[in-house]
């Protein structure tokens, strides 16, 4: 029986309004450093990043008695706050009327490959606590009146872990946690970009000992440039969002892998990506997943003459067919290879790349039925494959328009448009095959730590996730590891650095200084609007889910050239464009460690899998369609051998060349070896933090 959900209850789960009243860090000392006057913070730790993995971190970090800020460029801007789709997902151990098995778990987040093995059952096996505190600190999650959350299935996702509190899970994600930081009293710093970081040697190790920043409101010196000395560093930046230009991540959104790669952090698995469609971002970039498609609107394009085009029965047989995996793009969303063939759900995702590069716009419209392939029955409810029909007829939604059975379905993701400015109820959506969310990141151990000493890395901008993951399992994994992280720092201890320790750093900051000042109005070299438009073009013309050898190459030669004339510098029109000059480097270094890993997969004989297909004319596996064989698009097959290594990269900092090589997964140990006698003394004393440490 259909429920009527009044229009506050709607509002208060879109038009999300955020916590107020945070306290500010106050500065420790201006120094002078090269002829400028330099603020320099100190704390024990530092998160860099507000949302809800960053969050996450500073919450229990400051619960277990450890000093800690949270520095971040804007503090509800990035993608947990601003990104979503129809119902976003938090994937995590079933708690419904199944419970679940947390090896198995570990097994299907997993399956992809390249993802090791211990870090996917500690996703699983940590997920209620992280889950359970969130519905503590007032997370929405939808239950029964039995207590049991509910539960559906998502991408990638057999058994149905995904729950949801609608478009903007994330969004109230960041809620709860950034009221539980006030609450507890954790300062921040607002409008704080990192954009080096700092390292010093002790014991014959480096380690990170601070942060250079800009943070737009200071003005001790024209750049707004900043030093933040810390003991820990937390990166939880996000993902490198302005890789491409066809992109559906919130403008601005940089992230820090650069950052890390520039400092000569290890990084894994840059191929891995997930594209997928969604709105344009030049108007309102959101995921069409889910419900959106689930419904069954029709899609349709429009060339530069206005003429209408069912473009979609050009690649499928039947009407039924077609319909069919529109309706699995919600659960399939984000392009695989595979499912190009046999007339899969991927074969939208080709299908509408390859109307876009004729010039055509892409249309999904809420307001009619699919159009009929030619010489075929007319759409219908009653005709539709079997899982499709059980779902529709589950969730009563067999109304005659699309925009009806989304109002029965999922009214919360019509409100979302129309809060932006777009009523999907009156009007079609634009939309294209975009770049949503990097699978790879700086490599890390099972308690997040980088390569770098005293440097921790959570959320997207952590490489934990493989070719593959369960939509809504970086959520989770976001705030599992920031948990983690949080754990292992208040376990070996966080002091907080005398403001006298930036002496060792002086020569560095000056350098930065001497950087910038030379960058103001310098047109010898390439601004940031050029840097931008050169770097996402080439990685969406490229490198995007449809991939050539040969011009996978090009690029990365056209890119490492680009990189090596950007080391004499960027221009930028005023000392307050500071931060981007950092950011838009560090995306181009990002890019060239993207095509760097990427031709090294393709030269080892990789083959097509999560993130994108590499076709070739010596590849085994053709895309068919209603029309014939898609010859230009033949794609290799990915190997199974593959599956059970990384591709690990750092920048070499004698030649300042970026080094490539291969790492077997990391195992996991059976957990039914692990006796509670044997290893409770290991918790009590703190041994299971020990670098290297096994149970026995």
């Amino acid at each position: 029986m259909s429920v009527e959900i009044p229009q506050d209850i709607l509002d208060s789960l879109t038009r999300v309004k955020m916590p107020s009243g945070a306290s500010e860090r106050q500065v420790n000392q201006v120094i002078d450093i090269a002829g400028h006057k330099v603020p320099v913070y100190t704390t024990s730790s530092l998160v860099l990043g507000s949302g809800a993995a960053g969050l996450r971190a500073a919450v229990e970090l400051k619960r277990k008695g450890v000093d800690v800020t949270v520095a971040t460029s804007a503090m509800f801007g990035g993608t947990s706050a601003c990104s979503g789709s129809d119902k976003q997902t938090l994937h995590t151990a079933g708690t419904s009327n199944r419970g679940d098995d947390f090896v198995q778990l570990g097994q299907d987040i997993s399956s992809g490959g390249a993802m090791d093995k211990d870090t996917a059952y500690i996703e699983g096996a940590d997920s209620l606590r992280a889950f359970s505190s969130l519905q503590y600190m007032g997370l929405p999650l939808p239950q029964d009146r039995f207590g049991a959350v509910l539960r559906y299935q998502t991408d990638h996702d057999e058994v149905g872990r995904a729950t949801s509190c609608g478009p903007r899970t994330s969004r109230l994600m960041v809620k709860v946690l950034c009221e539980e930081a006030i609450r507890l009293g954790v300062d921040f710093m607002k409008g704080t970009t990192g954009i080096q970081i700092l390292k010093e040697e002790r014991d014959g190790e480096l380690k990170s000992s601070g942060l250079i920043a800009i943070k737009r409101t200071d003005e001790t010196n024209e750049f707004g440039l900043i030093v933040i000395l810390c003991d820990k560093l937390v990166l939880a930046t996000g993902g490198p969002g302005e890789l491409y230009r066809d992109s559906v991540y919130p403008k601005n959104c940089f992230g820090s892998l650069g950052m890390a790669l520039e400092a000569g952090i290890e990084a894994v698995n840059l191929t891995e990506s997930q594209f997928g469609i969604g709105t344009r971002r030049t108007e309102f970039p959101w995921n069409l997943s889910g419900t959106y498609v689930q419904v069954l609107p029709y899609i349709y394009s429009l060339d530069k003459e206005g003429n209408e085009h069912n473009f979609l029965a050009d690649y499928y047989r039947t009407t039924q067919e077609l319909v069919s995996n529109v309706f699995r793009k919600g659960y399939q969303w984000p392009f695989h290879a595979t499912r190009m063939l046999d007339y899969g759900s991927s074969l939208v995702d080709l299908a509408i790349f390859i109307e876009s590069s004729k010039g055509h716009t892409i249309f999904m419209d809420f307001n009619r039925n699919p159009q009929m392939v030619p010489g075929e029955n007319e759409f219908s409810l009653k005709r539709l494959d079997d899982d499709v029909r059980t779902y529709l007829v589950n969730n009563e939604a067999l109304q005659d328009l699309p925009i009806d059975r989304l109002r029965r379905m999922n009214p919360l993701a019509i409100e979302l448009y129309k809060m932006h400015g777009h009523d999907i109820s009156e009007k079609p959506l634009p939309f294209n095959v975009s770049n949503q969310h990097m699978n790879g990141g700086v490599e890390v151990d099972i308690w997040a730590q980088s390569s770098l000493k005293a440097c921790y890395a959570i959320g997207e901008v952590s490489g934990t996730h493989g070719v593959t993951r369960p939509g809504g399992a970086a959520l989770n994994a976001g705030q599992v590891f920031g948990t983690r992280c949080a754990d292992h720092i208040a376990s070996v201890g966080a002091s907080t650095p005398e403001t006298s320790e930036i002496k060792t750093q002086e020569n560095t900051i000056a350098a930065v200084l001497a950087e910038l000042t030379n960058a103001v109005g310098n047109e010898k070299q390439p601004s940031t609007d050029e840097v931008r438009d050169i770097i996402q073009n080439r990685m969406s013309d490229n490198a995007g889910f449809i991939c050539d050898k040969d011009n996978a190459l090009k690029a990365l030669l056209d890119t490492q050239t680009f990189n090596r004339k950007l080391e004499k510098g960027l221009s930028i029109k005023t000392s307050r464009h500071a931060a981007s000059y950092f950011q838009w480097r560090q995306t181009a270094l990002s890019a060239e460690a993207v095509l760097n890993c990427l031709n090294r997969y393709i030269n080892s004989d990789g083959g097509s899998r999560g993130a994108r297909a590499l076709c070739s004319k010596h590849g085994s596996e053709i895309p068919e369609t209603r029309m014939g064989k898609l010859n230009e698009y033949r794609f290799i097959a990915e190997k199974d051998e593959h599956k059970s290594e990384k591709i690990i990269i750092k920048l070499d900092p004698k030649t300042n060349d970026f080094v490539t090589c291969t790492k077997d997964i990391r195992e996991m140990e059976d957990p039914g070896s692990i006796f509670f006698e044997k290893n409770w003394g290991n918790y009590l004393t703190e041994k299971i933090y020990d670098k290297g440490f096994k149970h026995r």
